[in-house]
């Protein structure tokens, strides 16, 4: 369990370390805005290709191997990103680190196969809670390392926690003997690489290069083609990487659509947050006149103001996998979407002090540890063992397609609101993002009331062979 934790904490705890740095990397590396803000995008780019594949691979070759493929890819692109020599080198070892994601679907899939049955629930929202409690330490220990340090220690710090994961998880953690015997699907694979990589670079240049310039449209226009023809080859080969029959199963369908809308509603809550805090304090002395909001905080301050959302995720997660074991995974994943949308509500409402604001991040924080530790165990629980990996990689895609679109969504409203004569956002665009967070959470209560049905209670039945066990997956049909 420890392995797992550490493998998850080391991925997610990079989403937010180097954000706080950008304007500092900007200036050390002698770039422009565009292309600093590349070394965010490409380790959400390379994780999301990532995530399906390698839990594909962990189902057919091994889950811990590939477990550690991705912790050691994760380490190289640290040390690469400790050493980078400009803003190029910077963004191709951003690139190599962020293969790291595929640890989440892998350690949902390792649960499933060394836990038992009733651990499930607690164990995944646990492995889960580390994506909040990365979110919110990364701002904090970022803020330190800027504050008294040079940028490159950020890289240090992720390069010796991907070092203790790598030690954990080839001495402690067992390789399943659950496998499915597969040919590699290049074509499935490579379509959908291309698909995902077209959508979230239209989406995340949608603002800066215009919605409706011609490389938007045209990356829109390859994303849908080149997804369409992965689900039609998918349908086509015997041993698809992906089953489109699994992904229409109605536990897994409204589960995804759930993970767009917390991935949605969190993304459009917290990346306008810690800018909240701080604004006006970046303002010139002649523009303090526009700064009627925010609280003036340091990059530090902002992140302890937000810890507390962290410290509730770490809390909820264990406990939304306690009531998911005794009433079902679906009432905790409608409760924690129901709680988000309250507390970004309360931001909305009550936005004019930050132990205000701080207090309903929390109740969202509430949210978002029941939400995320349902979700897999959902997943899990709807897919053979030998679809486990890339079933659950395919919702933590969904949920990342989900979180770009809010944080996009969020940055037009800010550049659609701002002070005349000025770039200055006002705080009507906060508050609209906020409320928009909530509507999108409420919508998620009812896709979470949906993930009902007939469903498969799979049990692995094991079969003695020379030197080792083969693992069948088994399935019956419950009401």
């Amino acid at each position: 369990m420890a392995g797992l934790i550490v493998s998850s904490l080391a991925f997610a705890l990079m989403q937010t370390l180097v954000i706080p740095a950008l304007p500092v990397l900007q200036q050390d590396l002698h770039t422009s805005t565009q292309w600093i803000t590349w070394t965010v995008t490409i380790y959400l780019l390379t994780g999301s290709v990532a995530t399906p594949i390698i839990g594909r691979m962990g189902d057919q070759y091994g889950k811990v191997k590939m477990m550690l493929v991705a912790l050691i890819s994760f380490f190289l692109g640290s040390i690469g990103c400790l050493v980078s020599w400009n803003v190029g080198s910077l963004i191709v070892f951003r690139g190599i680190q962020g293969v790291g994601a595929a640890v989440f679907p892998l350690a949902y899939a390792i649960i499933r196969d060394e836990f038992p049955e009733d651990k499930w629930s607690v164990t995944m929202g646990t492995v889960s809670s580390t994506l909040g409690v990365g979110g919110g330490l990364g701002i904090v220990t970022a803020g330190l390392v800027i504050d008294n340090l040079s940028w490159r220690w950020l890289f240090v710090v992720s390069a010796l926690i991907g070092l203790v994961a790598l030690i954990l998880v080839w001495r402690f953690i067992p390789e399943s003997p659950v496998r499915v015997p597969a040919r590699p699907d290049i074509v499935g694979a490579v379509l959908l690489s291309g698909g995902l990589i077209a959508l979230l670079v239209a989406l995340t240049e949608g603002e800066p290069e215009g919605w409706t310039s011609s490389f938007v449209v045209a990356l829109f226009a390859a994303a849908a083609m080149l997804l369409v023809a992965w689900a039609f080859a998918e349908t086509k080969v015997p041993q698809p990487m992906v089953d489109m029959r699994m992904l229409t199963r109605r536990p897994v369908l409204f589960t995804n659509l759930t993970a767009l809308l917390s991935g949605f509603s969190l993304y459009a809550t917290w990346v306008l947050l810690p800018s909240f805090y701080q604004f006006p304090r970046s303002l010139p002395p002649q523009l303090q006149q526009y700064a009627s909001y925010g609280f003036g905080t340091t990059v530090l301050v902002a992140g302890l103001w937000i810890l507390p959302c962290s410290a509730a995720i770490v809390v909820a997660g264990p406990v939304g996998g306690i009531l998911g074991r005794r009433m079902g995974p679906r009432i905790p994943l409608a409760i924690g979407m129901l709680l988000f949308a309250v507390g970004a509500a309360g931001i909305a409402l009550w936005h004019t002090t930050a132990l205000a604001v701080s207090m309903s991040f929390m109740v969202c924080g509430v949210g978002i540890g029941f939400a995320f530790a349902s979700m897999p165990r959902l997943i899990v629980g709807a897919v053979a063992p030998s679809e486990t990996g890339v079933a659950t990689g395919m919702n933590n895609v969904i949920r990342t397609v989900g979180g770009v679109i809010g944080a996009e969504i969020a940055a037009v409203l800010l550049a659609a609101n701002v002070n005349p004569g000025t770039s200055i956002p006002t705080v009507d665009g906060f508050v609209m993002s906020f409320w928009l967070s909530a509507a999108g959470a409420a919508l998620g209560v009812v896709t979470a009331l949906m993930v009902s049905g007939g469903g498969r209670r799979w049990r692995l039945v094991t079969t003695t062979a020379p030197k080792r066990e083969v693992g069948t997956a088994v399935a019956t049909e419950t009401a």
